[in-house]
């Protein structure tokens, strides 16, 4: 079975990442890998901490000659800022005066801060806050590149854009192929309308001037996926449950949407399903590109044929996904990202220790995450379809 586990805290020495369950033989590069890391670095809304990283991706076992050999893939990514840290984040023992100068008791609303706290009895937030920060993320971006370089053996592509900051969102048409370029034609936003953008980069910018902090949605496209990965026999195989656990893993992730499942609910069953057709010959030819919008058919194209069988929709509103499987259709999901718990202007809190009324610890944060986190819901579903492959061949 495939899986993967990262391990690092924020400011410590390294995050790292074991990959267990690769097959042998797939090509792996690190250029490839080096790219996706650079799409999580920088964009509008983004911290000073990204100034600092690199985020090299160092290969320390499970690849020989450019491909995997079955055996455990081992990354490693180093913290430049542990050196800032390396009193703070010791892993021996540190005198008395260290440990409390160190300490942090007010926990952030909206964080991991107090409830991690509780959970475990601590008396320093820090504990909690170093291994629940989004700096964990990269770690899964790493492993991401991993398992998307298997899936385009199989000619399986996966991309995102930004659909909506705050209250301004995507309203024109889009296609695959529109979003798989808006890395490379926005990089600071990564949306597919430059007037979109640039309304969306305005306000993000009004936003860090009022030290306060934005949300919004990434919308994640995969193409090419065959029909039948995931199972409608068992519950906790059913894919599209496995894709939301997987998505709503992510920091500040609160919703998770599978084609126009939001806007489905207020319709009729029959203006909701995707039609089913049959085409007799030439079965694999793809019609012209549907244009989908944000509001519209969940980024279906028009006379896509499943995997060779020549079963095909007109429309994609169930995205991709019908009773726990893949239906051979482009898999379609958006993810709700809510406004970072970091503000500069804190919020109401309780001490930890005192029990009075504080403002809440600042640690250096983002402003709106959306455009850099795109890549961190590609790699978790990339992992999502790659297991269930390997499972179901």
């Amino acid at each position: 079975m495939l899986r993967f586990l990262t391990a690092g805290e924020s400011h410590g020495k390294a995050l790292t990442v074991i990959i267990e369950g690769m097959p042998a033989g797939v090509p792996v590069s690190q250029v490839f890998i080096a790219h996706e890391m650079k799409k999580r670095m920088k964009g509008s809304g983004s911290g000073g901490r990204m100034l600092i990283e690199e985020d090299k991706v160092e290969i320390l076992s499970g690849i020989r000659f450019g491909k995997t050999i079955g055996s455990p893939i081992a990354l490693l990514i180093e913290n430049k800022d542990y050196k800032n840290w390396d009193v703070k984040m010791s892993v021996d023992p540190q005198p008395k005066e260290v440990v409390e100068s160190a300490r942090v008791t007010q926990p952030r609303p909206g964080h991991a801060d107090l409830t991690g706290v509780q959970k475990y009895g601590f008396d320093d937030v820090r504990n909690v806050l170093e291994r629940a920060s989004a700096r964990e993320t990269a770690a899964r971006v790493a492993a991401g590149a991993i398992f998307k370089q298997f899936l385009l053996q199989h000619k399986i592509e996966i991309a995102s854009h930004t659909l909506q900051i705050g209250e301004i969102k995507v309203e024109k048409g889009y296609s695959f192929g529109d979003v798989k370029k808006t890395y490379e034609n926005d990089p600071e936003i990564r949306c597919v309308d430059p007037e979109t953008s640039k309304s969306m980069k305005e306000l993000i910018e009004k936003t860090r001037k009022e030290m306060n902090t934005l949300g919004g949605i990434v919308e994640v496209w995969a193409m090419n996926v065959l029909a039948g990965l995931g199972s409608y026999v068992h519950w906790d195989r059913k894919i599209d449950g496995q894709i939301g656990q997987a998505l709503m893993s992510i920091p500040s992730v609160k919703a998770v949407e599978i084609g126009s499942g939001v806007a489905n609910i207020s319709k009729f069953g029959s203006d909701v399903h995707d039609e089913i057709y049959y085409r007799h010959s030439d079965i694999t030819k793809r019609h012209p590109e549907f244009i989908s919008g944000s509001q519209r058919d969940s980024g279906s194209e028009s006379g896509m044929t499943t995997e060779r069988s020549g079963y095909f929709r007109k429309t994609n509103r169930a995205g991709g996904i019908e009773g726990g499987m893949t239906n051979g259709m482009p898999i379609v999901v958006r993810v709700y990202h809510k406004p970072i718990s970091t503000l500069y202007k804190p919020m109401n809190t309780v001490d930890i220790f005192s029990k009075e009324p504080v403002k809440a610890t600042v640690e250096r944060s983002d402003i709106c995450v959306v455009p850099r986190a795109g890549v961190i819901s590609e790699a978790m579903l990339a992992y999502i379809l790659a297991k269930n492959f390997i499972h179901d061949h």
